[in-house]
Parts: structure tokens; C-alpha cells; sequence
């Protein structure tokens, strides 16, 4: 009688221990950066098109010079890259944006699997991302770098071996943010290869690369959100038309 009793109150233990586990990771997967409003405004205006399938929303112009399969930041709402991927699909590249499960790429860092088969027109292809979407892209890419031209790393540091990879890479980052760690992004520098591509925005902070208002450490921006996003689609096309 005394081992049932015993084995009960480990049981309970174990489920109460159970229920708050998953209480707390359902607060914390619930408390997330919301994209603003206005990220839609002046969509139809620009000559491409939007169309969402699955967790997918596809930006397609009409006649695309390169293609990028997106990952956003953690804990962000997907649609604050709209705009983003809009100014990216005026200048011509056809943008894939992934909303990953519980707005964490790390639940799904294969996420880029396919994606590019639909579009055997398009010869070159980046993946990227922003802060925790960026690491995972640059693992992704990791493990099959010959199926992409280049990565695109805003805010983010690869923490993977890229130096042989042949890879064209392009890392983007304010003077003012706040929430990217400068230490990793030094240490983990021998890592991409050495013809890296780096924009250091100035006045630039973490969370102008989407549309969701300020986040939690950042710093303060002296720019625009549009300023930061013009200067980061111009340099990521100097690169592709580089290429």
C-alpha cells in the first residue's frame, strides 16, 4: 500500500511538474512582437504579386532576376517582413517568406526544403534572415550549399562552417541595435568566407528590418524604417547583380 501511495505522489508530481512546463512554453510561444497595421498599405501598387499558400506568402514579379527564401526573427509575427519583401520584389526578386510554427525558425530550420522547385526559371538563390531566422538559415544553407548562390544575414551570424562553402554572403546590421550580440558576431566572423559582403547601417537598429514596433533591449533608431529597409535591399542587389 505504502509503494502505491508513493508511486501516486510521483505520478502527480510528475504531471503538475507537466502542466506548468507547458503552461510557460505556451506563455512564452503567446508573447510575440505583432506586425503594425500598416504593413499592407500600397501593396497592389508596386507590379508584383502576392499570394499566400500554406505558411508561405510568395512576392512574384513579373520577371524575376533572383529568388530568396526568407526566415524571420524570433517571436515576430511573419507579415512584419512585408514590407521587406515588398521593396525586395519591386527591384525584381521573386521572395519567398516562411511563417514558421510558433514564430520560431528553430522548430522548423528545414523549412527551405523545395521551395526553389517551383521556379526552375530562376538560376539564382539566396537564403536569408532576420536574427534567429538568419542563424537558422545560415545552418540550412550549411547543409546544402550547392543549391543556393548566396545568404543574406540581417541582424544574424552563422555559427556554421561557411568558409568553403562558395557561398556569397551578405550581412547587414545597424550601429544602433540594441538586441544582436556583437561578441558572437565577432567570434563567429572566421566562419563566413572571406569575400563577405557587410553593410553597416548607421543610425540603424534590430527591429527596422520588419514593421513591429520597438523591441525589448534595442537601441534607439535615427533613421527611418524605410531608410533602413532601402539601404538593405540596395546593397543585397548590388550583390546579386554582381554575381
Amino acid at each position: 500500500m505504502k509503494i502505491m501511495k508513493k508511486s501516486q505522489k510521483i505520478i502527480a508530481v510528475c504531471f503538475a511538474v507537466f502542466l506548468i512546463l507547458t503552461g510557460a512554453w505556451f506563455w512564452y510561444v503567446g508573447d510575440y512582437y505583432h506586425a503594425d497595421a500598416d504593413v499592407y498599405t500600397g501593396l497592389s501598387d508596386h507590379g508584383f504579386s502576392v499570394e499566400t499558400i500554406d505558411n508561405l506568402m510568395i512576392f512574384s514579379p513579373d520577371d524575376p532576376i533572383a529568388g530568396l527564401v526568407f526566415y524571420p526573427g524570433g517571436k515576430v509575427e511573419h507579415t512584419a517582413y512585408v514590407p521587406l519583401m515588398s521593396a525586395m520584389a519591386e527591384q525584381g526578386v521573386l521572395c519567398i517568406l516562411v511563417e514558421m510554427p510558433c514564430r520560431l525558425a528553430i522548430l522548423d530550420g528545414n523549412a527551405a526544403d523545395g521551395l526553389t522547385d517551383a521556379y526552375p526559371e530562376i538560376t539564382d538563390w539566396y537564403i536569408g534572415g532576420h536574427s534567429l531566422g538568419g542563424v537558422m538559415a545560415s545552418s540550412y544553407v550549411s547543409e546544402h550549399p550547392d543549391d543556393w548562390k548566396g545568404l543574406l544575414l540581417l541582424a544574424a551570424y552563422s555559427s556554421w562552417d561557411l568558409r568553403e562553402s562558395g557561398l556569397h554572403v551578405v550581412s547587414v546590421y545597424g550601429t544602433n541595435d540594441g538586441v544582436l550580440n556583437r561578441k558572437q558576431v565577432e567570434k563567429n566572423r572566421t566562419n563566413l568566407p572571406a569575400e563577405l559582403s557587410e553593410l553597416v547601417i548607421e543610425g540603424g537598429c534590430h527591429a527596422l528590418f520588419g514593421a513591429y514596433g520597438a523591441q525589448k533591449g534595442d537601441g534607439v533608431p535615427e533613421i527611418s524604417r524605410d531608410e533602413q529597409i532601402g539601404q538593405t535591399v540596395s546593397f543585397f542587389l548590388e550583390t546579386v547583380k554582381g554575381q
